[in-house]
């Protein structure tokens, strides 16, 4: 879900764009929220920085949202996933309850917690994930935004990860109360890995044949996940947002288990476009 928490900042980024278009029509600089909005997403091949399963899946994401203050959200993701052996099936939801800050226009701060309520059984490499919770701050500026980003992810086991990312926004004032935003954006994603592995040991004495005994090993590492090199164009108005994402994705430090395919991570050099409409009311 780290792409769908990048959208997050890119929207508001263009709301500040659509807020300064509208002052210059109308000598108002008040941002007008809304407080429930409808969206729906698409993306052609889905993955977790890079990671994907066999059956390199596509998936859709309808959207319900609610804000309580400029600020302050919640949202729900039910995500369908499309492959050759399941055609959109309901894996699950997704909750996220999130904060943004807006300083000057110069600094987006956005704080985040995600409770993923996948269903049993569910292929999707990120099912295993139970919660997240994390921040991304970024420096808004004419030449180039920088973004930073640290995360805490909760399975089984706690991992950490870190986003580092730089991007040029620019707009298009189509006609009043219209803008469109070209994006392109480069990113950088790392985090813990945690992974154990199975030997088996001899226990000799002197030259008599002893015991053999089985040792698991666990070992950590914090490694870069993926690198993200990707265009989002937005084209905003008072009530409709489009967005279009093509993004191309390389995975870098798959874990590999020797003899154990079902325990190794799979994934490759990935192309994929996320498609979003969302409705303010």
């Amino acid at each position: 879900m780290q792409r769908m928490c990048k959208f997050v900042i890119l929207s508001v980024m263009v709301s500040c764009l659509y807020s300064n278009t509208k002052a210059q029509s109308s000598d108002s600089t008040k941002k007008e929220w809304s407080v429930f909005r409808l969206g729906i997403n698409y993306s052609s091949n889905l993955n977790y920085f890079g990671r994907t399963d066999s059956l390199r899946s596509s998936g859709f994401f309808p959207l319900a949202e609610v804000w309580f203050t400029p600020g302050l959200y919640v949202n729900a993701t039910p995500v369908f996933i499309n492959n050759t052996l399941q055609h959109f099936e309901y894996a699950g939801t997704v909750v996220t309850a999130g904060y943004q800050v807006n300083v000057n226009d110069k600094w987006l701060g956005h704080f985040y917690a995600l409770k993923p309520l996948y269903r049993e059984n569910t292929a999707l490499v990120q099912a295993a994930l139970k919660a997240q919770t994390g921040m991304v701050l970024t420096y808004i500026n004419p030449i180039m935004n920088v973004t930073l980003g640290g995360d805490m992810k909760f399975s089984d086991q706690l991992d950490f990860g870190a986003t580092a990312g730089i991007d040029h926004l620019i707009r298009f004032p189509v006609s009043e109360g219209k803008v469109l935003a070209i994006d392109p954006s480069a990113y950088v994603y790392a985090g813990s890995q945690q992974f154990s592995s199975t030997r088996i040991k001899k226990n000799n004495f002197i030259f008599l044949p002893g015991n053999e005994e089985q040792i698991t090993e666990t070992s950590a590492q914090f490694n870069i996940l993926a690198y993200e090199l990707s265009v989002p164009i937005i084209l905003a108005t008072e009530k409709l947002e489009l967005t279009a994402a093509p993004s191309y994705i390389i995975p870098r430090n798959l874990i590999e288990v020797e003899g154990r395919p079902d325990m190794s991570e799979y994934g490759k050099k990935t192309f994929c476009v996320t498609l979003g409409a969302k409705m303010n009311f």
